[in-house]
């Protein structure tokens, strides 16, 4: 630099140098303000280069996206989050109760409310048990109960019962308001429905009827319908060729 700056003012007039001449501590100066803007410049173009850019990764409708739990240093698992737009999960559905009826040779005959989804043996357990001697061969304990239906112990069983859709079913024919059954009732295990197809007999002497049953285990006899309230020797002679113990 020292030799390039002597050449050159050896080319200058002399004239010029003593009026014009920096003096050298300016020419490095000036060397150094240069040396910068170039570097400066060489920076700024650098930095405003074009470079790629990567499109984005797609994501699948109803995707899980994952995300770290704060245990997740300790070796837990991460906990998922479901993507905004996946449809949420259906909430539990609740279990539910039903209500049936246990009558017949049971220690505590009566309405009985389960957990749905019992059986008649839970029935049986929650009217206090079966009667010691009572035979229940004939009886599905395993069976599923159904709201609204009654279990009868060690009763005989009806001739007839009335079908699903309230029409006749097995031999019944008749209906409130007719002469009766086609085929005797059993007292012991007709519903309040079927005691009301007798002549005679509607929705309060029915139910007398049933109290009578729940209360005394059962018919053991047609002659024990005198004991109903409301059933007198008139109506006792009507009902007596229709029903069974």
């Amino acid at each position: 630099m020292g030799r390039v700056v002597s050449g050159l003012r050896d080319r200058v007039p002399l004239w010029v140098r003593i009026r014009w001449g920096p003096a050298p501590r300016t020419l490095a100066a000036l060397a150094l303000v240069l040396v910068a803007a170039v570097g400066l410049a060489a920076f700024h173009f650098w930095s405003v280069r074009p470079q790629g850019v990567r499109a984005p990764e797609t994501v699948e409708a109803g995707a899980v996206a994952v995300a770290e739990d704060p245990l997740r240093a300790t070796g837990a698992d991460p906990v998922p989050r479901p993507v905004a737009g996946a449809p949420p999960s259906p909430p539990p559905e609740p279990a539910g109760e039903i209500v049936v009826d246990v009558s017949g040779k049971v220690h505590r005959p009566g309405v009985q409310r389960l957990p749905a989804g019992s059986r008649v043996a839970d029935a049986l357990r929650a009217a206090g048990g079966v009667r010691a001697g009572t035979d229940v061969t004939g009886l599905n304990r395993a069976r599923l109960l159904v709201d609204g239906e009654q279990v009868a112990v060690g009763l005989p069983q009806a001739p007839a019962a009335l079908g699903a859709t309230g029409g006749a079913a097995g031999g019944v024919t008749g209906a409130p308001g007719t002469s009766g059954p086609a085929a005797p009732l059993s007292l012991s295990a007709a519903t309040k429905e079927q005691l009301e197809t007798l002549p005679g007999v509607g929705p309060v002497l029915a139910q007398h009827i049933i109290d009578h049953r729940t209360e005394n285990g059962g018919f053991r006899s047609v002659d024990e319908l005198r004991q109903v309230n409301g059933i007198g020797d008139r109506r006792f002679a009507d009902l007596r060729p229709l029903v069974l113990p």
